[in-house]
């Protein structure tokens, strides 16, 4: 019984503890009650043991406060033997009664009525080994019940639930209890309530993903679906031609269909496609994450080459090749760089989710056993000078691309045209580039022809630059800048390539002083500019802040520059 009352839950519990205890106390009354009255104190002590009663006869202050009551002898051992069950005045064996022959549950009514106050008249007890036991209107009164029985129920009054089942719990809660009979489903009544707000997600491209199967799959769409969403990208390779490890950011209502699907093309700029449900059709938009410049000092000794020297303080491959080409025009490294040379590279990057883009190299310094030199880009012109002004670009660069190429042909007057096996000078310089090579303007100028001569010098451009001079260039595979248009020093104008009579991919270029071709690669050319007046001024205010930074070779992360310069995000 104890076993059932602990598993019940604790309400249960606190309504049915006085009834459980009643019907012990009962019980145990007519299992006391089945012995025949010889009082023999042996069986007595067995019975009392068997229930959990220490063996002594002598009963508590407890006993004496309840009710004053005479010791019940107990009937002697052979008196447990079995007996005939037809004959009314036998005992009947104890092992022989049910659980209702033992007590009659039907006396709670009777005891809530009578209140088994001590005023009360007791009820009689009904003698052992009658047949009608434990009858509802024989139901003892606290009087008439033995010591023994007492003390059963003050063992149990007494009892904690850790006499239950060896473990502590916890006390029965004092607040009102408000108990609902009503049957309740409360997972449903949520789910009715609840309003589906539709969330982002993110899918990770895997090993063998097709954009295709994973829509139909993942958003729920068509294949007519899939090709409308295509045909309205700008750009479908960003769908198309995926690496594993891309991420897609997607929203889908609550039948699993797509309405909004986001893809990078890269760190920075991207498309959102949305769409309000359905079958309603899908928007495009372009967005754009927020940037936030930063800058950064890198610096380093120089070990091997400058090159792997550079590379190992952290700067990108590109910040490494901008970095080289810039300290190049006023440094040979293979002849003035030495062991142990020290230089320092303040850089300024774009970051986007922590990754670095559109490096700018603002301050560089190089101080070698041989060299000493510092540069700082003047933004007025996007260019590079000395602290005082003296600029580190000439103001005409002999090589109109960036890197180095073989040449293939060079200035000849008396050369063997390849084509037709005739001797016809060559007026320009052949570099040997790929196909697509950019070609960069050696000056300022303004483009004065922009055209395509078939069977000679295919598409063609001619720049007349701000000294005189005039610049040629043949067999492009793109011209990139229109007629009258004005083009500055280093910007792309044209693309290389194989057009009009040619044997092979390369760039023809020329060089024409005064109306006369002339070697590119031996003429003079016109010395650099320096800063003067009211440029140089506002040049030596703006690097006085780069310069103090660029001699802090101690802090590798400087602080970030103002949020102006910071992009809109659109996300």
């Amino acid at each position: 019984m104890l076993r059932i009352l602990h598993s019940l839950p604790r309400t249960h519990k606190l309504l049915l503890i006085p009834v459980a205890t009643m019907v012990t106390v009962l019980g145990t009354h007519k299992i006391l009650a089945a012995f025949d009255d010889t009082g023999n104190t042996e069986a007595s002590r067995q019975v009392n043991l068997a229930v959990g009663i220490p063996a002594s006869s002598d009963t508590s202050d407890s006993v004496n406060s309840v009710a004053t009551v005479s010791a019940t002898e107990t009937p002697p051992i052979a008196a447990l033997q079995p007996a005939a069950a037809n004959s009314p005045d036998d005992e009947i064996p104890l092992a022989d009664l049910a659980p209702q022959g033992i007590v009659d549950i039907d006396f709670i009514q009777q005891a809530h009525a009578a209140q088994l106050s001590p005023a009360a008249d007791p009820l009689p007890l009904q003698p052992a080994g009658s047949s009608d036991v434990a009858r509802a209107d024989t139901i003892a009164s606290p009087a008439s019940i033995g010591n023994d029985v007492l003390q059963v129920a003050l063992q149990l009054a007494r009892s904690t639930p850790t006499d239950m089942d060896g473990s502590d719990q916890d006390v029965f809660s004092s607040d009102p209890l408000v108990l609902d009979d009503g049957d309740v489903d409360l997972a449903n009544e949520l789910a009715a309530k609840e309003v589906f707000v539709p969330q982002w997600e993110t899918y990770t491209v895997q090993p063998g993903d097709t954009f295709a199967v994973m829509a139909q799959r993942t958003f729920g769409l068509g294949y007519s679906e899939v090709i409308g969403l295509l045909d309205e990208l700008p750009d479908k390779q960003v769908l198309t031609r995926w690496r594993v490890g891309d991420n897609l950011d997607f929203k889908l209502d609550e039948n699993g269909h797509l309405l909004a699907l986001r893809v990078m093309k890269n760190a920075r700029e991207g498309y959102l496609i949305e769409r309000d449900g359905g079958d309603a059709p899908f928007d495009v938009a372009t967005v754009e994450k927020a940037t936030e410049a930063t800058q950064r000092l890198f610096a380093g000794t120089v070990s091997g080459s400058f090159a792997g020297s550079a590379e190992a303080t952290g700067l990108s491959n590109g910040d490494v090749a901008d970095l080289t080409n810039l300290l190049a025009k006023k440094i040979n490294f293979r002849r003035d760089a030495r062991r142990g040379d020290h230089f320092q590279v303040l850089v300024e990057s774009d970051m986007v989710d922590g990754q670095a883009m559109d490096s700018r190299i603002l301050a560089a310094h190089y101080e070698g056993q041989r060299t000493d030199l510092t540069v700082v880009r003047n933004d007025d012109d996007d260019r590079f000078y000395t602290p005082d002004g003296h600029s580190l670009d000439p103001a005409f660069d002999r090589y109109p691309f960036n890197g180095h190429y073989r040449i293939s042909s060079s200035f000849n007057l008396r050369r063997v045209n390849p084509v037709t096996g005739r001797v016809s000078p060559h007026y320009g310089t052949d570099f040997a580039m790929p196909r697509g090579t950019p070609v960069r303007a050696p000056a300022d100028g303004r483009v004065v022809k922009a055209a395509y001569q078939r069977g000679g010098a295919g598409n063609y451009l001619v720049i007349r630059q701000d000294n005189g001079y005039k610049t040629r260039y043949m067999h492009l595979s793109k011209t990139l800048v229109k007629e009258g248009q004005r083009v500055h020093m280093g910007e792309k104008i044209a693309l290389s390539g194989n057009t009009g009579r040619s044997t092979g991919p390369h760039l023809h270029y020329e060089i024409i002083v005064n109306n006369r071709p002339v070697d590119a690669m031996r003429v003079k050319l016109p010395e650099s500019k320096n800063l003067s007046g009211k440029a140089l001024a506002a040049f030596k205010k703006q690097s006085k802040e780069l310069l103090a930074k660029l001699e802090d070779r101690e802090n590798g992360q400087l602080a970030k520059v103002s949020p102006s310069k910071q992009r809109p995000d659109d996300i």
